[in-house]
């Protein structure tokens, strides 16, 4: 999985922060806490608590295929009808349902952007509309593209958000519960990839304990 070094994430987050929207705000919300593309979707402003700084992960959002077969579900931002439905609902597994600490910097973003009605979805700043997956991922390849980034899809960022903070020293546990995994067996087989700078940073370590 392709993961952001720490210059290629310090240039993607400039870049959101430049002209920023609901949109960049929700992306840069994602990379920086490790929520799933379905989560960020269906997140809303009354899930972000500003005075316990925590973000309470309840819904997730995913296109499924209608097999009632009763409607065509129209796509917000292609205009085409498909024979597919947006479901928003509680996540598969029990401990995807999870409290998210925020720290201050983003705390005070948050409190920024946030709305006066709480109802309103993240990613769009409207109650009545919606941002669903595949169209966060066609805006997605849109920002990276613009920032000269290669083979970068949503997934990345949750990726690059679990390396930095094992790179900041994160205790296995606490970073398994933030990703919403079971064990962090998962975190580290899955999501957990040690840039060159940390293995010799650890080589180094070595070195001075001998």
């Amino acid at each position: 999985m392709r993961v952001l070094s720490p210059e290629e994430q310090r240039r993607f987050t400039e870049y959101l922060l430049q002209d920023m929207d609901s949109c960049r705000f929700g992306m840069l919300l994602a990379l920086l806490t490790g929520l799933r593309v379905g989560e960020i979707c269906a997140l809303r402003w009354s899930d972000i608590s500003l005075s316990h700084r925590t973000i309470s992960v309840r819904q997730t959002m995913q296109r499924l295929k209608d097999t009632e077969n009763v409607e065509n579900t129209e796509s917000q931002e292609s205009g085409e009808n498909r024979k597919t439905k947006i479901l928003i609902s509680a996540p598969k597994s029990s401990t995807s349902v999870r409290v998210i600490p925020l720290n201050r910097e983003l705390t005070e973003l948050c409190r920024k952007w946030k709305p006066l009605n709480p109802k309103a979805y993240v990613l769009t700043g409207e109650e009545k509309r919606y941002m669903e997956p595949r169209t966060l991922q066609y805006r997605m390849e849109r920002y990276t593209k613009a920032c000269g980034l290669e083979g970068v899809h949503f997934h990345t960022l949750r990726h690059s958000f679990a390396t930095r903070c094992v790179e900041a020293g994160f205790e296995m546990k606490s970073l398994s519960e933030i990703l919403g995994h079971s064990s962090p067996r998962i975190t580290l087989e899955r999501y957990v990839h040690s840039s060159l700078e940390l293995k010799r940073e650890n080589m180094d370590r070595l070195t001075l304990m001998g």
